[in-house]
């Protein structure tokens, strides 16, 4: 079972993370850090495990309801989802060395301008969930606490 709580827990921590590494990011010297590779790694895997629980636990939700409000919703964020992982991905190839976790900045300020273009994109998401597909998910199962 997944509750709401629990998403709002991913989403605070998803946020925090975004707000440090935006810090620590902005100093060139502390990119290539232990502390900051970690934490950037932390926030890479918590982005996938929440777009995880929400592609999982919610779309069906709103499919099977039989409103083609609903629908459209459901729809309209699985494609958020897929362009999400898609530009995560290329994100994570073009910038990072995954298996030894590590960033690989050759190229600064390109790295920054599509770190933050990341950390917009995922905070934006987050916030379209709380605002949209919590409260439709709610609605379609009446469920207040439990998401599956």
């Amino acid at each position: 079972m997944v509750s709401y709580q629990q998403l709002h827990q991913q989403n605070h921590k998803i946020t925090e993370l975004t707000n440090i590494l935006q810090h620590l990011l902005g100093d060139r010297s502390l990119c290539d850090s232990d502390v900051t590779c970690d934490l950037f790694f932390n926030y890479v895997n918590a982005v996938k495990e929440h777009m995880a629980v929400t592609d999982s636990a919610m779309y069906s939700k709103l499919l099977g309801a039989g409103d083609q409000r609903m629908s459209n919703l459901a729809n309209r964020f699985m494609g958020g989802s897929r362009e999400i992982n898609r530009i995560f991905s290329a994100y994570l190839k073009r910038w990072c060395k995954m298996r030894s976790k590590r960033l690989v900045i050759k190229e600064y300020e390109a790295f920054m301008r599509d770190t933050q273009e990341m950390f917009d994109m995922v905070l934006e998401r987050i916030q379209d969930e709380t605002e949209h597909l919590y409260p439709a998910v709610r609605d379609v199962t009446g469920d207040m606490r439990e998401v599956a």
